[in-house]
């Protein structure tokens, strides 16, 4: 075999499992798309959330906060291996609750998550005294926050950038502009029929976002995957005013102004539309009025690869041993389970018992 492992696909999710599995001294090969690819990787928010994840599915709070856990130290490994500052803070994080009914719809969230971690999660309800006094830029429209100090942010970008010098100092082989036309099971292992050429290995991830359903069918497995558009927009630099991230606006390492948190659905058109970016202004600008007078730099749509239930799927397939597949909305949260944990599921190296709760086989219960 001309490698151990071939990864499809060479977003945050790829990327680090590919890091994780080289760092165990394994052979990789890495499959990517081209520039036309979605590419979620290159247009989210940049959050390592842990508030509300879960609320409803015990498990992916649970694997959320144990992900959070591991942050630091995969920040230190990663940075010392490459010299990429990501720009990491674990400084907490808010949700701003705009009214009251919104107020207690997340006290229920929080609970929950409480509760179905059996309390490691921690968080505070904020009214609006008490977080004027953290946050005095906030206006009186906002009518209080959850805030977990486990929550935190990073550039995504400089994310990317590192996991891929992290592959490469640990020699993995990275293919860009790559389609992959076919998969075959041969003895002892796949064949990987690309655009460019074929590759071999033992084992095979697919890590391919949008494009995992198709992959799957060739090797046995049923991934659904739903499209779900996200818009951002930028702002120019400013001073700092907003020392932790929210779910809605995040002000950056380098002073600009992150703006977001929408969803539609779009297909597969991943641009911009003015009416969503108009409501995620008007948003913004009611919580922070000092916004209003600030020129916005750009904006740009992606794609969120979802499930039917948004929990992420981490299965091998029954039918071809040997070959997994990983999908899920929180590449940049999962980073560090994905190059550490995970990578070692994949390898065999490791045991990792949470991670059957997140097969396919809970889209097949039949009801009782």
């Amino acid at each position: 075999m001309e490698y151990d492992f071939i990864v499809a696909g060479g977003g945050l999710v790829g990327s680090a499992i590919a890091y994780g599995l080289a760092r165990q001294k394994h052979r990789v090969a890495v499959l990517d798309g081209g520039d036309r690819s979605f590419r979620a990787s290159r247009g989210n928010f940049g959050l390592v959330w842990v508030q509300g994840k879960g609320a409803d599915f015990a498990p992916y709070a649970q694997w959320t906060g144990l992900a959070a856990g591991l942050w630091p130290r995969f920040v230190e490994e990663l940075e010392t291996e490459t010299g990429v500052v990501i720009d990491y803070q674990r400084s907490g994080g808010m949700h701003f609750c705009l009214n009251g009914a919104e107020w207690d719809e997340r006290v229920q969230e929080m609970e929950k998550v409480r509760q179905h971690t059996n309390g490691s999660f921690t968080y505070e309800m904020l009214n609006h005294a008490q977080l004027k006094k953290q946050i005095p830029q906030i206006s009186r429209a906002v009518v209080g926050a959850s805030y977990s100090p486990l929550d935190g942010h990073v550039n995504p970008l400089y994310l990317l950038q590192a996991l891929q010098q992290g592959m490469d100092y640990h020699k993995v082989h990275y293919f860009p502009g790559q389609s992959i036309d076919r998969i075959e099971t041969q003895q002892g292992g796949f064949l990987v029929h690309s655009t460019q050429g074929t590759l071999s290995a033992e084992k095979i991830v697919i890590c391919a976002g949008l494009d995992n359903r198709r992959l799957g069918e060739m090797l046995g497995m049923d991934i659904p995957v739903i499209v779900d558009r996200g818009q951002i927009m930028i702002t120019e630099r400013m001073q700092p005013f907003l020392n932790l991230p929210t779910l809605h606006v995040r002000q950056t390492a380098e002073g600009t102004v992150q703006i977001g948190y929408s969803h539609e659905d779009a297909g597969l058109d991943d641009g911009t539309s003015p009416s969503v970016l108009k409501t995620l202004a008007g948003r913004a600008v009611s919580m922070f009025p000092l916004l209003a007078r600030v020129n916005l730099v750009r904006a740009w749509g992606a794609l969120r690869v979802m499930t039917p239930d948004h929990n992420p799927i981490y299965q091998q397939s029954a039918s071809c041993p040997g070959a997994f597949a990983v999908t899920c909305h929180s590449g940049v949260t999962l980073a560090a389970m994905h190059a550490g944990p995970v990578a070692g599921w994949i390898a065999g190296s490791s045991e990792l018992d949470l991670v059957n709760q997140f097969s396919t086989d809970r889209f097949n219960v039949s009801p009782a």
